[in-house]
């Protein structure tokens, strides 16, 4: 009888650490894609567009379609609250032919007593223009380090991808709002 008890023991004793093996390779698995999730979203957005992702591109069109009718373009700045910058755009709001190239600037400033680092986020809205909003030059594609009290201007240079007027979906668009938002880098 005694080995019998030992059977079931083993085989319990097996069987949990199966259970705990599969438990295990689960975590791993979930912190491993949390760690992923953000790079891969991030990749996923610039490569479709989505959530008002703006594009990237070498150059603008040669020339412009005049035969097109204008689009506004706006600007926000934000920043969060864990970094100590004041953050704005400086270029009042653009009239701009789709395929014309523009450069416009934002301004931030470093209110710390330290040196300190961000990186931009950013995004368009209406989310549906992000496909045709495309970026030659931008700030957001690096990191910034401001030095104590340092003010920097740092430019943007777009255009709208013609085919804005085109597409359906986008026909409309006679505005587009073009967002950033700073985050204290942690590194």
């Amino acid at each position: 009888m005694a080995k019998t008890g030992e059977a079931v023991m083993t085989d319990a004793s097996h069987r949990n650490g199966a259970t705990l093996a599969t438990l295990a390779v689960v975590v791993f698995a979930m912190v491993g894609l949390a760690f992923a999730s953000v790079p891969l979203y991030r990749l996923f957005c610039q490569v479709t567009g989505f959530g008002g992702t703006t594009q990237v591109a070498q150059a603008a069109p040669e020339t412009a379609s005049l035969a097109l009718p204008p689009v506004t373009v706006r600007f926000d700045a934000n920043v969060n609250p864990k970094l100590p910058w004041k953050f704005e755009p400086v270029t009042a709001p653009v009239s701009l032919v789709p395929g014309e190239e523009v450069m416009v600037y934002y301004r931030a400033t470093n209110l710390a007593d330290v040196p300190t680092s961000g990186t931009a986020t950013f995004n368009v809205t209406p989310q549906k223009a992000g496909p045709y909003f495309m970026k030659i030059e931008c700030f957001c594609f690096t990191e910034q380090t401001l030095g104590v009290g340092e003010s920097i201007d740092m430019p943007v240079s777009f255009f709208l991808d013609p085919d804005i007027r085109v597409d359906e979906n986008t026909k409309d668009v006679d505005e587009v709002v073009l967002s950033y938002t700073f985050f204290a880098d942690i590194s």
